[in-house]
């Protein structure tokens, strides 16, 4: 699965905004400059992991949610995926993956 950088940057905006940062406050603390910052959301730089951290930690989001979209702390965690992936198979294949997705839910 290649990286869109695109959505990785409107996930950054998204988080910046609900935590009401401006890009020069963003950009002052993980010391990049507002050009850069404003050229990542827009999703024509990429970061790298390093800097991405710093803005997760920052914003209290995780690497997770602003790659895929998805945290391992959401009540809804990868429920779409499990979605888009039934959708995508036969009746046949649904009833098995759920008897499977039972018999591991119900497991001590």
């Amino acid at each position: 699965m290649a990286l869109d950088y695109n959505i990785i940057g409107q996930r950054i905006k998204q988080a910046r905004l609900a935590k009401n940062y401006t890009q020069e406050e963003l950009s002052e603390k993980i010391d990049v400059s507002v050009a850069f910052l404003s050229r990542v959301e827009r999703g024509n730089s990429h970061i790298n992991l390093k800097r991405l951290t710093q803005i997760c930690n920052l914003l209290d989001v995780s690497e997770g949610y602003i790659l895929s979209g998805t945290s391992s702390d959401s009540e809804n965690y990868l429920s779409k995926e499990f979605s888009d992936l039934l959708k995508s198979c036969p009746a046949h294949k649904q009833r098995l993956i759920y008897k499977i997705a039972k018999i591991i839910a119900e497991a001590e």
